[in-house]
């Protein structure tokens, strides 16, 4: 029986989830949103293409939340996007009163599920629904590390003209442009250290390019986001999980003494299985990462403390 999966919102990154996990014919999908008939034509779609896939995943749209019982992955998509005029203390309390209410009732009807929070601003909904659910830490993660670090190995591999297969960097911390940190310490491409490869100022350059990875694209769609990325990013985190392939990825956990932060939502590399996270790495970092870590861990702690109590 293959494995079902929730992804709570049918917009342009929840679809494009829908899609590729179908495609990858393990697991059968339920994509749910408030809006009627939003999930149920773009399930329907993403089913019709299944013949020429070759895939035999289930698709089912819906409002009801009881349609996902027994989901052993949930993830979160829910919440709106910032609008000219919004303020920071608008979106927090928009969003958390969203995605309060969906893990409240994914917890409910799914409750050995793990939960993968894409909402933003990701850390901070990642504390939101710790709470909510009221799942162990090991069960509730955060997304952004896999996107930002995509961004990363994409950027590295265009500076130095050498595959993208073969890059291999981290971005940890926060998923906002001031709080993640891009590990240069640790990036090698084919085992090469990005430093002997490429200038100081190169460098710099492409780790300046990845921290305003998402206002780049947003500056060139003008009316949107990214999405496709984002998605890729949560499925190779979804499949780690689901087929239990004990991958070590880059994503947020809450720490609760790792790299020296208690109590905080912050990118790091976690070993994830069945269940969640099987373990968080404490790698060794140069100084100046080590601290953009902890000032990661000590910003979303801040956050938190402005949403308002539900």
């Amino acid at each position: 029986m293959r494995k079902k999966v929730t992804i709570v919102g049918a917009g342009n990154t929840g679809a494009t989830m829908a899609q590729m996990l179908s495609a990858r014919g393990y697991a059968d999908v339920v994509l749910i949103d408030i809006v009627e008939g939003l999930p149920q034509g773009k399930a329907l779609d993403i089913a019709e293409a299944n013949p020429w896939i070759r895939s035999s995943s289930a698709l089912l749209g819906t409002n009801d939340w009881a349609d996902t019982a027994d989901s052993e992955l949930v993830i979160v998509t829910s919440g709106v996007a910032r609008k000219p005029g919004m303020t920071r203390e608008d979106l927090l309390n928009v969003n958390s009163s969203i995605v309060q209410s969906v893990v409240s009732n994914a917890a409910e009807q799914s409750p050995d599920a793990t939960l993968v929070i894409f909402a933003n601003p990701m850390d901070a909904m990642c504390h939101v629904a710790l709470e909510a659910s009221g799942f162990d830490r090991k069960r509730v993660i955060g997304q952004g590390g896999m996107l930002d670090t995509g961004r990363y190995r994409t950027f590295i591999s265009m500076e130095t003209g050498a595959s993208v297969k073969d890059v291999s960097a981290w971005v940890l911390g926060g998923h906002t442009e001031a709080t993640m940190v891009p590990i240069v310490s640790n990036a090698t491409v084919g085992g090469v250290a990005l430093t002997q490869l490429i200038a100081q100022d190169r460098v710099d350059a492409v780790v300046g390019r990845t921290m305003r990875g998402g206002a780049e694209i947003v500056e060139l769609l003008k009316t949107g986001s990214a999405f496709v990325a984002p998605a890729a990013g949560t499925i190779e985190m979804a499949e780690a999980i689901l087929l239990d392939e004990q991958r070590i990825l880059p994503a947020a956990a809450m720490l609760q003494g790792e790299y020296g932060i208690i109590d905080g939502y912050v990118g790091v590399p976690l070993r994830l299985g069945t269940g969640g996270i099987q373990e968080i790495y404490e790698i060794p970092l140069a100084d100046n990462e080590l601290a953009g870590l902890q000032a990661a861990g000590a910003a979303v702690k801040e956050l938190v403390l402005e949403i308002p109590s539900n």
